[in-house]
């Protein structure tokens, strides 16, 4: 009787305890993280406030804020019954939009604030573009066309010699990636949740020619930043902080998530700042760098590459009277130019809408909208 019983105690404790030490050693011990910062806190995905489940690096501000003053109009005029509408349907953390360099809409909800940290997802995409540009600029990459392979001579794959920087801005690297944000066994979430990120790129091959088809792939943007790494000398961090962050007016420190203590950037998604920032870093190009970054890079980059709404690493909408070009983070991060009516918005929060084509139906809403409201055609 007793042999019994301690066989079902084993049962009932032995095997998971097992389990889960076969899960630790193997790998798959990435999916710890992930639960614990998912699934445990009632999540079934990536949240736009998980830097606190993040090692993280600072990429410290400036020493004077670039002034954003209140409109004459600031939150005088309403927003309509369709725009409230999406921002509640899409979880929103907060709603600003900029005109003639004022704010003159700023709405935050449930707990967001003005002084809240978001995680920007793949905005970050274009902020690592950015940077790359600026090494151009500085001379540490000779130019777009610089193959990846002088940074990461370890690439593989058949096509590897031929990748270039630009092939990895514009997501027609031809990488043997799958992009899945629902697969916890995917690269993807490997990438997000593992802890040796550089490790793991190099098991990337280039399978496909580069340059001829557009295909979002996360981990084209994680290898471009490996090179800008490499070119630089400095983390990406960093040279953001240097480079960009510090030069544009911001008002908080930014955090970026790494793989581990002290490890790698996660390039492709994971920049952490405030609204009005991400309003700052819209203003910076809407006023075409103000020198610091080079214009004729930033028409480049926000023209079409192989994709109708996809340039170097910047999202385009052409189909409406007002085009406008955009950073776009899943969950609906979005920071749209609009240069026509000198505006930008900006919107962060937890969910999305999409729609029939590339470019979401919420930000679609949230420009037509902004336009009708607060003075664009």
């Amino acid at each position: 009787m007793k042999k019994v019983v301690k066989s079902k105690r084993f049962l009932w404790t032995g095997i998971p305890v097992l389990l889960v030490a076969g899960l630790y050693l193997s790998p798959w011990n990435y999916l710890f993280k992930g639960i614990g910062s998912t699934y445990l806190k009632g999540r079934s995905s990536a949240h736009f406030y998980d830097y606190r489940d993040f090692d993280l690096r600072k990429v410290p501000k400036g020493g004077n804020a670039l002034n954003l003053p209140a409109g004459e109009q600031y939150n005088k005029i309403p927003l309509s019954e369709s725009l409230k509408a999406m921002l509640k349907e899409t979880r929103s953390g907060s709603f600003m939009v900029l005109r003639n360099d004022s704010i003159i809409a700023e709405h935050y909800f449930d707990k967001h604030t003005d002084t809240t940290l978001s995680n920007a997802f793949s905005m970050t995409k274009t902020i690592v573009t950015m940077l790359v540009q600026l090494a151009i600029q500085e001379g540490k990459i000779s130019g777009w066309d610089e193959k990846a392979v002088r940074f990461i001579p370890e690439l593989s794959g058949e096509f590897a010699s031929e990748l270039t920087l630009r092939h990895l801005s514009t997501m027609t690297a031809g990488l043997d990636w799958k992009e899945s944000y629902k697969n916890p066994f995917g690269i993807t979430a490997k990438a997000y949740y593992g802890t040796e990120l550089n490790e793991l790129m190099l098991t990337v091959r280039v399978v496909k020619k580069p340059g001829e088809n557009y295909v979002y792939q996360s981990g084209a943007t994680q290898l471009l930043g490996m090179c800008l790494m490499k070119a630089t000398g400095k983390t990406v961090a960093d040279y953001a902080s240097e480079k960009l962050w510090s030069k544009i007016g911001t008002e908080a420190s930014a955090y970026w998530h790494l793989d581990k203590k002290d490890g790698t950037e996660l390039c492709y998604c994971c920049f952490n700042a405030v609204t009005r920032d991400f309003g700052r870093l819209g203003s910076f190009l809407l006023h075409n760098g103000k020198g610091l970054l080079d214009s004729g890079f930033l028409a480049m980059a926000t023209k079409p590459y192989r994709a109708a709404h996809y340039g170097h690493s910047f999202w385009i909408s052409e189909s409406g009277k007002t085009p406008y070009y955009f950073f776009h983070g899943t969950q609906g991060q979005f920071i749209a130019i609009i240069p026509e009516a000198n505006m930008v918005v900006v919107r962060t929060g937890a969910g999305d809408k999409k729609g029939n084509t590339p470019i979401p139906d919420c930000i679609s809403l949230y420009v037509k909208e902004s336009l009708k409201l607060f003075g664009g055609k």
